[in-house]
């Protein structure tokens, strides 16, 4: 029960199965087998093979999650001291035991509930909340599936819940775990406090030059600088090189004419939707028999117009709105029934269909034809200029030979300063920084080969290394340090004198009337601090809500909280929670509850299959094999 009390103070049922599968994953151990699996295979999972594939597309999300959260895209060596290797393996070793499981005992899942989750995907709709082809398969493309392997991973998915389902659906909630979650959670206390401030400690005097340099001396690995590199840096990719070509005339006439049977396109209308009241359609039928636009009944009844773009009618789900749409001319509107009532379309503009002209299409099949030609080229460009490479050429030599841009940038090993070169994408800034950071002066540095062709080759110019900042450089900081330093060391011998002075028995109020302060009486707060609104907001923060959750009635301390304030307080009363658990408590217990008891189950099947890791695959999957340069 202390474990479950502990888990919901954090509240959070990710951070419980993850605690899960981490634990799982260190106990039950990992057998590092090269010679049995396959060079494109991380990990097995009994006879459930985890692809590089699948552990890279699972690593960088894991990457992307954790550098929203921290600021910066963290580096191989970063992430592993992170153990996100080990989280993504471990989640994919107990997704590949639980499918194997459902295998076993032949779970499936129908075309028909497979469409039902496609169609059902947010991220695959339309503005108007249909299924849309084309944003389906943009998701897939960005996301490196084909539609059979998501599909593939929808129908493991639905194996896996109707597996979780099965065991946990007839799972009880204890009541007690209710009632003790809702009262660690709901619980109140009302305080008395005032907080510290610098009127109650004695005046801290300037820092001299003697103790700057001491607090330095104590502190110098706070202030040092961070190593950097600079470097002559040289991309190519089909893209680059396509940029640079210039397809004649002819060639692309040529092209035309073999290819304009395909080269059409369909009608398409941008059309326009308002919802309307019962009022509002009679407002807007009699408006239409008078004559009047779209726009003056819209100004004159209020309604709400939603834009929905260009549309082809085969892409509208809607029969009524496409043969609606489809019917009018431009500029009219027609009144036809909805989902909530009467609504109003407008035709604002038609985009004819037909036969596509060489003067429309000559733009694109220029750019084909480039691209073509550049991802043939491309291969040849490359092994030249590896050629050139090995000789030892410089990039400032090879750069202006095949036209390519040079660009000299100074980095740090989180590559953030890469954002310079433009050709170099936000998620591969990671690993050309890393491959520089690995390169050593003087010798030959390795190509980075990006995928799709792209490679980025550098000359490392100049090494700053690390080095302890000086006196002069960081004067100011140490001084802004060391003041708040001396202070939080007055604030706390205040604050404690404060304490032993209540446990004499002196007042509150009068402990308060001597500091010139006013004690000021609190809302009802949580463990979390005081979360109402118009509330004292950052100073009674969850720090000082634990404290003052340390004991009852009259229970008196400090707390320094998260803007480094000193709170004293004294507890004025204490309010337990409401008998009956908000839903949201009891769907958090009930979640907790079942995630153990899943993850236990989950362990047990991986220990039972048994989980072996290729190093040599997952380090190539995260280009940390020392053997690869790139």
């Amino acid at each position: 029960m202390l474990e479950l009390l502990r888990a919901l103070s954090k509240t959070w049922i990710a951070k419980i199965l993850l605690a899960i599968l981490v634990v799982s994953f260190g106990a039950f151990g990992i057998g590092n087998v090269i010679t049995q699996l396959g060079s494109s295979t991380v990990a097995r999972i009994g006879d459930q093979d985890i692809s590089a594939q699948d552990f890279q597309r699972g690593y960088q999300a894991q990457i992307n999650q954790v550098s929203q959260q921290i600021g910066k895209v963290p580096t191989a060596e970063e992430a592993m001291s992170m153990g996100i290797p080990s989280q993504v393996i471990s989640r994919l070793a107990s997704n590949g035991a639980v499918d194997r499981l459902a295998a076993q005992m032949g779970l499936g899942a129908s075309d028909a509930h497979l469409a039902k989750v496609l169609n059902s995907d947010p991220n695959f709709q339309n503005t108007v909340g249909q299924f849309d082809k084309a944003a389906f398969s943009q998701a897939l493309q960005q996301e490196g599936y084909t539609e059979a392997q998501y599909l593939g991973e929808q129908l493991k998915a639905s194996r896996r819940q109707q597996l979780a389902v099965g065991l946990l659906g007839d799972a009880t909630i204890p009541d007690a775990a209710v009632e003790l979650a809702n009262r660690y959670q709901s619980d109140t206390r009302t305080l008395n406090y005032f907080v510290l401030n610098s009127t109650n400690i004695p005046a801290i005097p300037e820092p001299t030059d003697a103790e700057l340099t001491q607090y330095l001396k104590d502190h110098q690995t706070e202030y040092r600088t961070k190593e950097t590199r600079t470097v002559d840096m040289m991309t190519l990719s089909p893209s680059i090189l396509a940029a640079a070509i210039t397809v004649p005339d002819d060639q692309i006439a040529a092209e035309y004419e073999k290819t304009k049977a395909d080269l059409t396109k369909v009608e398409s209308r941008d059309i326009k939707q308002a919802v309307l009241t019962d009022a509002q359609a009679k407002a807007f039928a009699d408006g239409k028999a008078a004559g009047k636009s779209f726009d003056d009944l819209v100004k004159e009844t209020g309604a709400t117009v939603t834009d929905l773009g260009s549309m082809a009618k085969d892409g509208i789900s809607d029969s009524s709105l496409a043969a609606a749409a489809f019917g009018l001319k431009q500029g009219d509107f027609a009144i036809i029934p909805g989902i909530q009532g009467q609504r109003a379309i407008e035709v604002a503009a038609i985009t004819p269909g037909g036969q596509i002209s060489l003067a429309d299409a000559k733009g694109d099949i220029g750019k084909r034809l480039a691209f073509q030609q550049a991802t043939t080229e491309v291969g040849d460009d490359t092994d030249q200029i590896e050629d050139l490479r090995a000789g030892k050429q410089a990039l400032t030599a090879i750069a202006p030979r095949y036209k390519l841009k040079l660009a000299t940038v100074t980095i740090g090993s989180d590559g953030t300063e890469l954002s310079a070169v433009p050709e170099i994408a936000e998620a591969d800034r990671a690993k050309v920084a890393q491959a520089i950071f690995a390169a050593k002066e003087g010798g030959i540095t390795p190509t980075v080969s990006l995928g799709n062709n792209q490679n980025v080759w550098f000359d490392l110019k100049k090494v700053d290394p690390a080095r302890d900042q000086t006196l002069a450089e960081v004067r100011d900081a140490l001084a802004k340090a060391w003041t708040l330093e001396k202070t939080n060391a007055a604030m706390k011998v205040e604050a404690e004198k404060i304490v032993a002075e209540l446990k004499s028995g002196k007042s509150f109020e009068d402990v308060a009337g001597e500091l010139n302060q006013f004690p000021i009486l609190s809302q009802p707060i949580t463990r979390q601090g005081d979360k109402t609104t118009g509330g004292t907001g950052g100073a009674l923060d969850g720090v000082v809500g634990q404290s003052a959750f340390n004991g009852g009635p009259n229970h008196f301390d400090y707390a320094v909280n998260g803007d480094g304030d000193y709170v004293i307080f004294q507890v004025q009363s204490v309010n337990p929670a409401s008998a009956t658990a908000p839903d949201q408590i009891k769907t958090a217990v009930d979640n907790s509850i079942r995630d153990s008891i899943y993850g236990d189950f989950v362990g047990g099947l991986r220990q039972d299959a048994g989980l072996k890791i290729n190093q040599e695959a997952l380090n190539q999957a995260m280009a940390l094999n020392p053997t690869n340069g790139n």
